[in-house]
C-alpha cells in the first residue's frame, strides 16, 4: 500500500464506507443506478483518479485507494454472496422447470458467442489459443451488474427476466468448464500444439478434481447443512429470540466456506457459493437465510464495482481510444445480435429479445479472472489483452443505460409480464392466499381447515420442531420471524389476501399485527387472542377479528355448567347471549374509529330473540 496518508491497514476500506454512505443516496436522489455511482466512485478515487493528482496535493491521499488488491478479496465475495442469494430462489425441481431455458438458450448463448467472438480476435491478428479464451472471457455478462439493475428497474418478474436470469445462470453454470479448457489450452501451447495423448492426458485429469469438489459439496451439505441450521435455530429459541449472531455467522460460514471447498477444487468461489444456495434452498431456513445475507450481499457488491471502476486504466484509453471503445462497442453489438437472434429462436417476442440482448450484451466479471488467467500463462498477447480488459469495463458501465434504452424500447408492446422470475415448481411459491404465522396445534388445525376448503397458503415459525414437523407432512412452512418485515415480505404479503396469527404469546401477536398492519392496510389480519383485554388490544392495533381462547372457553363452561345444574336453558343462553354483547362492545368501541365499517366476529353469535 502506498504510504504518506499515515490512515493506516484500513484507509481504504474507510474511503469506500465514505463513498458508500454519500454515493447510495445521492444516485437514489437523483433517480440514477446506484451500480453507476458505485462505478464512477472506483474511477474517481482510485489511483488513475483523485490519485494521480495525490503527489502534487498530498492530502488528496486520503481521499484515494491505494491498494485495489485490498478490496479484489472482499469483491469476489460479494459476487459469492450474490450467486448465493441466486442460488436460494432455485431448487432442482425448478432448476429442472428451467431447463430449456439454462441449458438451451444459456448455453447456446456462451457457447454461440465464444465461438464468433473468438473468430473476430482472430481476424485482429491473435494466435487460436488466444483468441479462443478472449472469446470465452468476453461472451460472459456480468450477473453482478445485470440483476442489481434489471432488480432496480423492476423487470425481474416478466418473460424479459426469466430469460435473462437463465442466461445468466447459464453462464455461471459455464465458467467452470471455461476454466478448464483455459488450463488445457495453456498446456497445448506450452507444448507447440501437440494434440498427442501424452499431452492431452494430463490437461484432462484436470477434471477429475473439479468433479470431486462438486461432489463433496452437495455431499456435505446434504448430510450437514440442515442440521447446523436446526441446531442454531434451536438455541434461538431456548434463548427468546437470541443468539441472532449465531444465525448469520453460520449464514457467512457456508458462504464462505463452500466457496473455499470450490476454489481447492479448481472451480471458482461464486460457484461453490451458488451450489450451497441451491442446497439450502430446499430447507426450511430458505427465507430467515436470505434476510441475514442481504447486508452483506450490498455493502460487498459495493466493493465489487468500486474495483471494477478502480481498474479502469485510463492510460490505455488514452493511448489507444479507438481500438479501445471499438472493442467495447463491438462486443456489445457481436452479442447482443447474436442473443436477440437465439432468443427469438426460443420464442420471446422481438421487443423482449431486443431487452434481453442489450442486458446480456456487455461482458461480465468472469472476464477478468479467465483473460488474466491466460494473461499470466502467457497464451494471449500482453498489450492487447490489456485493451480487452479495459474495453471490457467500459462495457459493464453501459448496463444501466443499455437497460434503460431495452425498458423503453419494450413499453411499446402491449404484452403483460406472464410470467415470474422462476417458474413454479413445488412449496415455495409467492401464489398464497394465507399466511398462516405459528404452526404449532392452532395454526395446524387452521391448515387443514384451509385445505379442506380448497385455499392456497404458507405457514412460518420460529420453534424449528414445529417447522420440521409440518415439512414432514407435506405442508409448506419455513423458519423465520414474521415480526419482521422483511420476511412478511419473503412470504408474499404483499399478494396475499389474509394473515392469521395462531401464537400464544401475546407479546408476539402484536409484534406481527403491528409490522403487518404497518406494510399493508387493507389485509384482512385474524389474531389469536389471550383473553378480551388482549383483543381489545388488538382491535386497537388495526386487525380484522381477534378471537380470545379463553374468553370463549370461559362462556361455553358456564353454559354447559348452569344447564347441568338445572336452570333452564332460554335463562342460560340469554345471559351468555348478553355477555357476549358485552364483549363485542368493548371490542368494537377498541376498533380505530376509520376502521369501524362492520362488527367484529370474535364470539360467536347468540341466538336470536
Amino acid at each position: 500500500m502506498a504510504g504518506g496518508h499515515g490512515g493506516g491497514d484500513y484507509k481504504d476500506l474507510v474511503v469506500f464506507l465514505a463513498a458508500a454512505g454519500v454515493v447510495v443516496p445521492l444516485f437514489n436522489r437523483w433517480k440514477i443506478s446506484p451500480v453507476l455511482g458505485f462505478l464512477a466512485a472506483g474511477v474517481l478515487l482510485g489511483p488513475d483518479g483523485l490519485g494521480r493528482f495525490a503527489h502534487v496535493v498530498p492530502w488528496l491521499s486520503w481521499f484515494t485507494i491505494d491498494d485495489a488488491d485490498q478490496l479484489a478479496q472482499l469483491s469476489e465475495l460479494g459476487v459469492a454472496f450474490l450467486l448465493f442469494m441466486i442460488g436460494l430462489e432455485l431448487s432442482w425441481e425448478r432448476l429442472k422447470a428451467m431447463r430449456k431455458l439454462v441449458f438451451g438458450f444459456g448455453m447456446m448463448q456462451v457457447a454461440l458467442c465464444s465461438a464468433v467472438l473468438a473468430g473476430a480476435f482472430m481476424l485482429l491478428g491473435q494466435p487460436l489459443a488466444g483468441a479462443a479464451v478472449l472469446g470465452m472471457g468476453l461472451a460472459l455478462s456480468s450477473t453482478a451488474v445485470v440483476l442489481p439493475v434489471m432488480a432496480e428497474r423492476g423487470r425481474m418478474r416478466g418473460v424479459v427476466g426469466r430469460a435473462t436470469f437463465a442466461g445468466l445462470l447459464a453462464q455461471d453454470l459455464a465458467v467452470a468448464p471455461i476454466l478448464i479448457t483455459v488450463t488445457v489450452l495453456t498446456t497445448l501451447t506450452a507444448a507447440g500444439g501437440d494434440l498427442s495423448p501424452r499431452v492431452l492426458g494430463p490437461a484432462l485429469l484436470t477434471l477429475v478434481p473439479a468433479a470431486i469438489g462438486i461432489a463433496l459439496i452437495v455431499l456435505v451439505g446434504r448430510l450437514g447443512l440442515r442440521p447446523l441450521f436446526r441446531s442454531v435455530a434451536k438455541s434461538r429459541t431456548k434463548s427468546n429470540g437470541g443468539s441472532q449472531e449465531l444465525f448469520v455467522a453460520l449464514c457467512l460460514l457456508v458462504v464462505v466456506g463452500a466457496g473455499v471447498a470450490a476454489q481447492a477444487a479448481g472451480l471458482s468461489m461464486s460457484l461453490g457459493a451458488l451450489i450451497a444456495g441451491v442446497l439450502l434452498a430446499e430447507t426450511e431456513y430458505r427465507r430467515e437465510i436470505e434476510i441475514n445475507i442481504e447486508p452483506f450481499k450490498g455493502l460487498l457488491l459495493g466493493v465489487f464495482f468500486v474495483g471494477v471502476g478502480i481498474g479502469l486504466d485510463l492510460d490505455v484509453v488514452a493511448a489507444e481510444p479507438v481500438l479501445v471503445f471499438g472493442l467495447a462497442l463491438g462486443v456489445i453489438a457481436i452479442k447482443a445480435v447474436l442473443i436477440f437472434g437465439l432468443a427469438r429462436a426460443w420464442g420471446l417476442s422481438a421487443r423482449a429479445a431486443i431487452e434481453t440482448a442489450l442486458v446480456l450484451g456487455p461482458a461480465g466479471e468472469f472476464a477478468f479472472v479467465i483473460v488474466n488467467t491466460s494473461l499470466v500463462e502467457g497464451v494471449a498477447t500482453p498489450a492487447f489483452t490489456q485493451a480487452v480488459l479495459v474495453a471490457a469495463t467500459i462495457s459493464m458501465f453501459a448496463v444501466p443505460l443499455a437497460a434503460m434504452l431495452g425498458q423503453r424500447l419494450a413499453r411499446s408492446t402491449s404484452a403483460p409480464p406472464v410470467a415470474a422470475l422462476l417458474p413454479d415448481a413445488g412449496p415455495g411459491s409467492k401464489d398464497a392466499s394465507v399466511l398462516i404465522v405459528g404452526f404449532g396445534r392452532v395454526g395446524r388445525l387452521v391448515a387443514e381447515m384451509l385445505k379442506e376448503h380448497g385455499q392456497t397458503f404458507i405457514a412460518v415459525d420460529t420453534d424449528p420442531a414445529a417447522v420440521a414437523a409440518g415439512r414432514r407432512e407435506g405442508y409448506d412452512v419455513s423458519y423465520g420471524d414474521a415480526a419482521r418485515p422483511e420476511m412478511l415480505s419473503l412470504c408474499g404479503v404483499e399478494t396475499i389476501k389474509a394473515l392469521v396469527v395462531t401464537m400464544d404469546a401475546p407479546t408476539k401477536v402484536d409484534e406481527v399485527v403491528i409490522t403487518a398492519r404497518a406494510v399493508r392496510d387493507d389485509l384482512i389480519v385474524i389474531a389469536r387472542a389471550r383473553d378480551d383485554r388482549h383483543a381489545a388490544r388488538l382491535y386497537g392495533l388495526g386487525v380484522t377479528d381477534a378471537v380470545p381462547e379463553t374468553t370463549e372457553a370461559s362462556l361455553q363452561l358456564a353454559e354447559n355448567t348452569l344447564v347441568d345444574l338445572g336452570v333452564p336453558m332460554g335463562l342460560v343462553l340469554a345471559s351468555i347471549h348478553e355477555r357476549r354483547d358485552k364483549y363485542r362492545a368493548v371490542f368494537q368501541a377498541a376498533i380505530p374509529e376509520d376502521r369501524r365499517n362492520r362488527k367484529t366476529r370474535a364470539l360467536r353469535a347468540g341466538p336470536k330473540a
